[in-house]
């Protein structure tokens, strides 16, 4: 649906300043800020007729206009102006991504941390899937039944499982397992893992009693998840502060949904290139986000891979300063995947830009 330029303008005034109160926006507030030229009656006309278009709703008879979703949309697809970080913002992004993070899962933590403290909603981390191999075996006695399985992956990361055994165990035996296990199960994938390498490790560590079969689930099991991906959330309680969700039972429906790792590798994916993608309101498929809208930032990790960063929080979100920190964000961590060892440091990502005057400008 086609509109004139004067209630786009009028449109996004209305959004800009519910963005800023969380309160319904009358004309008269409108003339106040002085962004527009016009006489209150011409905004009051104007707003009705984008009522009646459905980009604005009335929550009350009396009350000023708030945006619908279908007006957020328009918003963000063509209204909004492109945000660019201040210089402090960019170097504290900077300066997180380069620490020296030794595991991709304490990685991924501290990026949802650093969106989440920067924006001030919930953050989501998703790591990229990969087709990881495990690098290292460790095998660690704990007593004569039990012993803690331990695998490092070729991401780094490391996975760990308690394993209690229905009998007896000797130190002996668990150190001789590992052996056979760093010789011949690291460097491999998943599907390699088979009943003849399973049977010929049994044979090489005269095991009778299936805990080859046992290590080895927990390698498949391990493989297998890292395929997957896996999620991180952070700074869930950001939503107790937000006026939208100030009934204990709407943000604790949000809270538990972002909490099931499994909802989260579903977020959707519109499988185009562009670098944010915002989900508004009624847009998102699960009925628990109906009422926040979700801002998601790409990065690359490598081999044709993708993970995400994003943001939940109220449909009335500040979009367009989100979206600048995700797409900083994922810049940096793409740049830091990019490197083939973890660095010491990367160099800065260019955070500036000349003017006409020559002098540099925040961006």
């Amino acid at each position: 649906m086609e509109i004139g330029d004067r209630k786009k303008k009028i449109l996004t005034a209305v959004i800009d300043e519910y963005i800023a109160t969380a309160e319904p926006v009358g004309s008269k507030s409108i003339v106040e800020s002085g962004v527009l030229d016009l006489s209150s009656a011409t905004i009051r006309n104007e707003m009705a007729e984008l009522t009646a278009m459905g980009f604005l709703e009335q929550p009350h008879t009396s009350a000023g206009r708030i945006p619908s979703p279908q007006g957020y949309r328009l918003y963000v697809n063509e209204l909004m102006e492109r945000q660019r970080l201040s210089i402090d913002e960019a170097d504290a992004i900077n300066d997180s991504l380069s620490q020296k993070m030794k595991q991709l899962d304490k990685m991924m933590s501290d990026v949802g941390k650093l969106a989440s403290s920067m924006t001030h909603y919930p953050a989501v981390a998703l790591a990229a899937p990969v087709a990881s191999t495990i690098k290292r075996f460790d095998l660690i006695y704990v007593d004569f039944n039990t012993f803690i399985a331990v695998a490092m992956l070729s991401n780094d990361s490391v996975h760990n499982k308690l394993i209690h055994l229905p009998f007896s165990v000797d130190q002996g035996m668990i150190v001789r397992l590992a052996s056979v296990f760093n010789t011949n199960f690291v460097g491999i994938q998943e599907e390699k893992i088979t009943p003849t390498l399973i049977g010929s490790a049994e044979r090489a560590c005269g095991d009778t009693m299936g805990l080859v079969s046992v290590i080895a689930a927990f390698a498949i099991d391990t493989l297998g998840k890292a395929k997957e991906g896996q999620s991180y959330v952070t700074g869930e309680t950001h939503l107790l502060r937000l006026p939208e969700f100030r009934d204990p039972d709407k943000a604790r429906e949000v809270m538990s949904y972002l909490s099931d790792s499994e909802h989260l590798l579903g977020l959707p994916n519109d499988g185009s290139d562009d670098d944010i993608q915002v989900i508004i309101g009624p847009e998102n498929v699960a009925k628990e986000l109906k009422d926040s809208s979700v801002v998601i930032a790409r990065y690359n990790a490598g081999d044709n891979m993708k993970g995400i960063i994003g943001i939940v929080g109220p449909t009335r979100m500040d979009y367009s300063g989100v979206a600048a920190k995700l797409r900083y964000i994922a810049e940096g961590l793409s740049h830091v995947l990019a490197m083939p060892e973890a660095p010491r440091g990367f160099e800065k990502l260019q955070i500036k830009e000349m003017n006409t005057n020559g002098h540099k400008e925040d961006v």
